[in-house]
């Protein structure tokens, strides 16, 4: 039970800095470029709440290999979000809980900008995944991983038609020599 607690602790630190960071950087978008994926990601933050009070009950456990499961998942979500947040930290002030293009906006190509177009959402997605593999339990994997899926595939859907407008020739120059999520195949 161990590794679920650290899981949660973790998750728990990174909401919290998280949050704290966004704050720091908040501006009101002057053109409404988010078409709700902000309140996609929210639903699936509050959804994954309730696989992992599943796996504390141990309702829909993993049987098989679950001694290597749980400390597997604690290893990607670490890693995931140490990919989130070096991703986030190149963007600095551009990162937003919003799709939004600012008045002094610019194409970020550094770091894992430079193979990847979504890299925090690369790190979002192997980190919850890794949450929900902690667990050891089908219910905790399903809810921390599958609505953030969902969300971050509107959202990326979103941010590049907001990018392609703002940027035009410059973004599609860059999103052909880039993927979106996983170097060299997607």
């Amino acid at each position: 039970m161990m590794i679920p607690i650290l899981a949660t602790l973790l998750r728990a630190l990174w909401v919290i800095i998280e949050v704290t960071y966004l704050r720091r950087f908040k501006v009101n978008p002057g053109k409404d470029w988010d078409r709700r994926s902000g309140q996609f990601w929210d639903f699936a933050n509050a959804i994954e709440p309730i696989g992992m009070i599943l796996g504390f009950a141990r309702i829909g456990n993993i049987q098989t290999g679950s001694n290597l499961i749980a400390p597997f998942g604690l290893s990607l979500l670490v890693a995931g979000v140490a990919i989130r947040w070096t991703a986030i930290y190149t963007l600095g002030k551009y990162f937003t809980s919003t799709v939004m293009i600012r008045d002094d906006h610019r194409l970020i190509r550094a770091g894992l900008y430079k193979h990847l177009r979504h890299p925090a959402y690369t790190g979002a997605l192997v980190a919850h995944l890794g949450l929900g593999l902690s667990f050891s339990n089908w219910f905790s994997l399903a809810l921390s991983f599958v609505p953030y899926l969902v969300a971050a595939g509107y959202r990326i859907h979103v941010e590049e038609q907001a990018l392609n407008e703002a940027f035009g020739e410059e973004y599609l120059d860059y999103s052909r020599n880039t993927k979106r999520l996983i170097p060299k195949l997607y």
